[in-house]
C-alpha cells in the first residue's frame, strides 16, 4: 500500500515538473502533456525493461496515465492563474519526485529478486530517466549531466537504503530513510547552490 501511494505521488509530482519545463519553453498544452508523461513514467519504463518486467507497469495499470492527466490539468490551470512562477518551484518539485522514485525503483527491483547493488542502480534509473527524457525533448542539457548534485543525492539515498535493509529494518523505515536522505541532500544543494566540480583538461 505504501509503495503504491508513493508511486502515484511521485508520478504526479514529476508530471507537474514536466509541465513547468514545458511552460518555460512556451509549449502548447499537448507539448506539456507529452513532457509530463515522459517525465513521470520514463524512468520506470527504463527500469522495467532493464529488469525484463514486461509489459511495463503503465500498460496494465492505466491509473498512472489518469494521474498524469489530472496533474497536467491542475498544474496548467494553476499556472494560468499564477502568471509568474517562483524560481524554486521547478527544482523543489523535481527533487521531491526524484527522491520518491529513487526509493520506489530500489524497492521494485528488490521485489523482483535483484541484488542490493542493482536495486540502487534501478532506483537511480527510475529517479533520473524521466527527467533526462524531459530535458532532451525540451532541448536542454539533462540536469543529471550538469554540475548539479542530483544523481549523487540518489546514490546517497540508495546507500542509506542498503544499510537499512541490511540490518533488517521494517520496510517503511528503509523506504522513508532513502527518500529523506536523497531529498535533504538535493534541497540543501538547491538552497546553497552546491555543485560537483567540473572535469577540466589542460590543453598544451
Amino acid at each position: 500500500m505504501l509503495i503504491t501511494v508513493l508511486d502515484y505521488f511521485g508520478t504526479a509530482v514529476f508530471a507537474v515538473s514536466g509541465v513547468l519545463v514545458a511552460t518555460g519553453r512556451r509549449m502548447d498544452p499537448f507539448g506539456a502533456l507529452v513532457l509530463a508523461t515522459c517525465t513521470a513514467i520514463g524512468g520506470g519504463t527504463m527500469r522495467d525493461m532493464a529488469l525484463g518486467d514486461t509489459p511495463v507497469f503503465w500498460v496494465h495499470q492505466l491509473a498512472y496515465l489518469w494521474v498524469i492527466l489530472g496533474a497536467c490539468i491542475i498544474s496548467l490551470v494553476g499556472l494560468w492563474r499564477l502568471k509568474t512562477l517562483p524560481w524554486w518551484l521547478l527544482p523543489v518539485a523535481d527533487a521531491i519526485g526524484m527522491a520518491t522514485f529513487m526509493a520506489i525503483g530500489a524497492v521494485k527491483a528488490r521485489q523482483s529478486g535483484a541484488p542490493l547493488s542493482i536495486c540502487v542502480l534501478m532506483g537511480i534509473i527510475t529517479a533520473c530517466g524521466g527527467g533526462m527524457l524531459r530535458d532532451v525533448l525540451a532541448n536542454r542539457v539533462p540536469l543529471v549531466l550538469r554540475q548539479e548534485i542530483y544523481a549523487t543525492a540518489c546514490l546517497a539515498g540508495g546507500i542509506v537504503w542498503i544499510l537499512s535493509v541490511s540490518v533488517h529494518s521494517p520496510f517503511w523505515i528503509s523506504t522513508l530513510l532513502c527518500i529523506l536522505t536523497a531529498l535533504l541532500i538535493r534541497l540543501v544543494a538547491i538552497r546553497y547552490h552546491l555543485s560537483l566540480p567540473t572535469l577540466m583538461v589542460r590543453r598544451y
